[in-house]
């Protein structure tokens, strides 16, 4: 539990401070809020229930011509579709409240990556919530439900997946499909990642792209990843790599998007030893 107590500090934003510099743009510091997307979510719901009430009301003089109980029948189907959809929202509210397992918590997972997401962001649109700020909050909540689960796997079964960005852009090393030949310079972060992964023994790759990355997770097989990388990848990445849990670290970008970013050690190895079995 002191573990998942001490990785649940990406879930809150809570993070210790780096080396930090000026115009320094850290996603990490400013708290993910978790409110967006459960505002949004209940919006959803709201909605859904209005679309319901229309959808048996325009028809009901129709329907009680057709036959008298046309009507209630209609209203029992859609009131049970809206029941059934709000008791999904609730358990996943309470599983993201409580950060525990709650019924079908791998299920849930997957009705968050491919349902909600996709609708929270034309929601969002609606009420001039930028993508950003919904994609930083899907990756702490997808971060929540992960550790609800709280997989344990052995060393190999777990990846740690990075993006190129962390290299420093004058290293001429060619690390993307071997991150091994890293010669350990200092200049980025790459090198204390590499020493993480020998120490704990856990596979660590560097992809360039979205391609590149399934292509590894394909090759790795891994049970859980945590992966590293911008709020757009991230979330790219997490609704690409389902089932596979995907535990996300926001990267830090003191230069800017892309160009030698920096990412929480701490962070890294907390997130390992969570996952790894004792």
């Amino acid at each position: 539990m002191k573990e998942v107590a001490g990785i649940e500090q990406v879930d809150q934003g809570r993070v210790l401070p780096m080396a930090a510099k000026k115009g320094e743009d850290d996603p990490n510091v400013d708290r993910p809020k978790k409110r967006i997307f459960i505002f949004l979510l209940l919006v959803s719901c709201v909605v859904l229930v209005g679309l319901a009430f229309l959808a048996w009301w325009v028809p009901f003089v129709g329907l009680a011509n057709i036959h008298p109980s046309a009507p209630l029948l209609l209203a029992i189907a859609l009131a049970a579709l809206v029941l059934f959809g709000l008791g999904g929202a609730l358990t996943l509210v309470f599983t993201i409240i409580r950060g525990k397992n709650l019924f079908f918590n791998r299920r849930i997972r997957g009705v968050v990556i491919r349902e909600l997401f996709p609708l929270l962001v034309g929601v969002g649109k609606c009420f001039g919530i930028s993508k950003q700020d919904i994609r930083r909050s899907f990756v702490a909540i997808n971060n929540r439900l992960v550790l609800a689960e709280a997989k344990k796997v052995k060393p190999h079964q777990l990846l740690i997946l990075l993006p190129h960005c962390l290299q420093n852009h004058d290293c001429t090393v060619r690390i993307t499909g071997k991150v091994e030949n890293c010669k350990k310079c200092g200049k980025c972060r790459i090198k204390d990642l590499v020493m993480v992964s020998e120490a704990y023994h856990v596979p660590i790759a560097v992809a360039t792209g979205g391609t590149l990355a399934r292509k590894i997770v394909v090759e790795k097989r891994p049970k859980v990843i945590i992966a590293v990388a911008c709020e757009r990848d991230l979330s790219s990445g997490i609704q690409d790599s389902y089932p596979i849990p995907v535990f996300g670290i926001f990267n830090r970008r003191p230069f800017g998007p892309c160009f030698d970013t920096d990412v929480d050690m701490e962070l890294v190895e907390k997130g390992i030893r969570t996952f790894l079995e004792p």
